[in-house]
């Protein structure tokens, strides 16, 4: 798997940073976000470096992403009420982190626009 040496999602993926995992398979890494914008938040990045999503090239990891994120909407039971999933892309687009990763909002209700 290619790191980046400074990456800060990649060291989390490597365990050399600590957090709260709430998933993980062999494609992706999911962990509660420690700037929570809702009551339920949690992150899921895949463990290979990728820039973002601008750099995604049809394999399939937004999609186990996505599939990430819907299990634990339903695990969390936010599913229900509905929720909300983002992906940022570069710096207009509000992406702080160089490493793909897909939020998870719920448990409460969403405004729009969002930002």
């Amino acid at each position: 798997m290619t790191r980046e040496a400074d990456c800060l999602f990649c060291k989390i993926i490597e365990r050399k940073i600590p957090s709260v995992v709430v998933f993980e398979n062999e494609r992706v890494l999911g962990i509660k976000d420690i700037h929570p914008q809702a009551p339920t938040h949690y992150l899921f990045m895949p463990k290979r470096h990728i820039a973002g999503v601008h750099e995604a090239t049809g394999d399939g990891i937004v999609e186990s992403l996505i599939l990430a994120a819907n299990h634990m909407a339903r695990e969390t039971r936010v599913v229900e009420g509905g929720y909300r999933l983002v992906i940022n892309c570069k710096n207009d687009g509000g992406q702080t982190v160089d490493h793909l990763h897909l939020h998870l909002l719920g448990g409460r209700k969403m405004t729009w626009p969002p930002g």
